[in-house]
């Protein structure tokens, strides 16, 4: 099987990308039998292979994306590739060595396997307060174990989110999976706004690329054998960027979830967040503590998302 590495880039720190390149360069799969493509999504400074000359992996080519976000840079990524496997890896991870390798012999023996993941350890680059590790599933970092897990959608049992499902960092999809999703973004443009978009700090992207892989009848996958490191920098475990990232995550979950026709929360109208964030305010105490705060964020983020709610059905409506 032949392998892609999509690696979505916007105005990239030099040191960590530089760090992302190189674990590329040391995998074990020979680099005949994969590619890496640096997809530049609109970066300030264009972005060119011979940034990375004897750093970077020899199998390196970048791809320009104007049109800004997380999602573009990806179907971007989807349509320049030759692979049989594509492995989504963000501008901060470092993947290890036998990354690859163990993708490539998951996917080559099981045909029914859409996506899969592994685990995703942090490197902090200045040690964070101890609170802050609550929140480690909102950096994309995560073990579940030295078990594999497996969830498909072909049993009768409700459908919901499996808690396997592979995270954005180091995500490994067939192509046939990976085209059905750029097909049902194509049929509807607004999941472009799932994931990041310049500063916006929305992250539904990957839950909405998983539920396309699970609707088309393929299963995924966590393999523990699937490791990468994940580049952490101070600002990230701040109570303000959680906070803010908290409340973005949980907005999109909201509609991601809506959208794949999995409802756990009730529409509600606009004018009435401001009064349930308030409540929430109280019965989260959020002014106790950081972890309180934040907490308390996604709670926000939650409200929002059920007025988004409350707001397309409104315009659908209107349509009729």
């Amino acid at each position: 099987m032949k392998l892609s590495v999509i690696v979505p880039a916007h105005n990239p720190e030099p040191g960590r990308l530089a760090r992302t390149l190189a674990g590329l360069r040391r995998q074990t799969l020979p680099a005949n039998t994969w590619e890496t493509l640096l997809i530049d999504n609109a970066s300030t400074v264009p972005l060119a292979a011979e940034m990375w000359l004897g750093q970077g992996p020899e199998n390196l080519t970048v791809v320009r994306e104007n049109r800004l976000g997380l999602t573009a840079a990806r179907l971007r990524g989807f349509a320049a590739a030759s692979g049989d496997l594509f492995i989504l890896v963000d501008d901060d991870n470092v993947l290890a060595p036998d990354y690859l390798a163990a993708a490539a012999a998951r996917f080559a023996v099981d045909p029914l396997l859409g996506a899969a993941g592994g685990r995703s350890a942090p490197e902090f680059a200045a040690e964070p307060p101890g609170w802050t590790r609550e929140f480690d599933g909102l950096l994309a970092v995560r073990d579940l174990g030295a078990e594999p897990r497996w969830a498909s959608w072909q049993d009768p049992a409700p459908r919901e989110y499996p808690a396997c499902a592979p995270i954005g960092a180091g995500m490994v999809l067939r192509r046939h999976a990976a085209e059905t999703y750029a097909r049902a973004v194509e049929r509807d443009p607004r999941r472009l706004a799932f994931d990041r978009t310049g500063t916006r700090l929305v992250s539904g992207g990957d839950n909405d690329l998983v539920l396309t892989v699970l609707e088309a009848g393929l299963a995924v996958a966590y393999f523990p054998e699937l490791a990468l490191t994940h580049l952490i920098p101070p600002g990230r475990t701040r109570p303000r960027y959680l906070g803010a990232l908290n409340r973005a995550i949980a907005r999109s979950w909201v509609g991601v979830l809506a959208l794949h026709g999995i409802v756990i929360w009730p529409a509600v109208g606009r004018r009435s967040v401001p009064l349930r964030q308030a409540r929430a305010w109280v019965r989260a105490r959020a002014w106790t503590s950081p972890a309180a705060w934040v907490r308390w964020q996604g709670r926000c983020g939650t409200f929002e998302g059920q007025a988004d709610l409350a707001d397309g059905a409104e315009t659908a409506a209107g349509r009729a």
